[in-house]
């Protein structure tokens, strides 16, 4: 496996098979992509409500 770090959410996101999203230390989110960008949270806190990937 390899982890990344990264800013870059659509590239990202496009290539890898599970994500994390963090905030303030901890987990908010994890899944595929699909999981990621379907979730309110990830949306309100991170993503934010129009992402598109």
């Amino acid at each position: 496996g390899v982890l990344i770090s990264d800013h870059n959410v659509r590239e990202t996101l496009g290539v890898c098979d599970n994500a994390y999203i963090m905030s303030q230390g901890k987990v908010i989110e994890s899944g595929n992509p699909d999981k990621i960008i379907s979730s309110d949270i990830a949306k309100k806190i991170y993503l934010g409500e129009n992402f598109k990937l």
